[in-house]
């Protein structure tokens, strides 16, 4: 049985799906392998933050783009943030968003 990629809202879809060009083939080509194996892709694609929220890399031409998301009972993903990286570090209110996120998916699912 496949895993199943959710969205946190529309919006979060559109965002994703409008990063630059080789960054939203990566994000294809890794949530493609997501849906078969689950998404635990390990490094360099994904990374723990702790407490089930997950990042997946993305590198490509333009840059490097974040997309966090968790996982939910019923093999399925949900895509909670994304960004493009501009500095080393990732920064605090991008996790925020996502750790927030997170809790309301999951809340809402319990």
């Amino acid at each position: 049985m496949d895993f199943v990629i959710e969205y946190y809202s529309e919006e979060v879809e559109e965002r994703i799906l409008a990063l630059p060009d080789s960054l939203a083939a990566r994000y294809v080509v890794l949530t493609r392998r997501m849906t078969a194996v689950g998404a635990n892709l390990g490094s360099p694609h994904s990374e723990a933050f702790g407490d089930g929220l997950f990042e997946l890399r993305l590198k490509g031409a333009e840059g490097i783009a974040r997309v966090f998301f968790c996982t939910l009972i019923g093999r399925r993903i949900v895509m909670l943030h994304s960004f493009i990286k501009k500095s080393q570090k990732t920064p605090p209110r991008e996790i925020e968003v996502a750790r927030k996120r997170m809790k309301e998916v999951k809340h809402a699912n319990s």
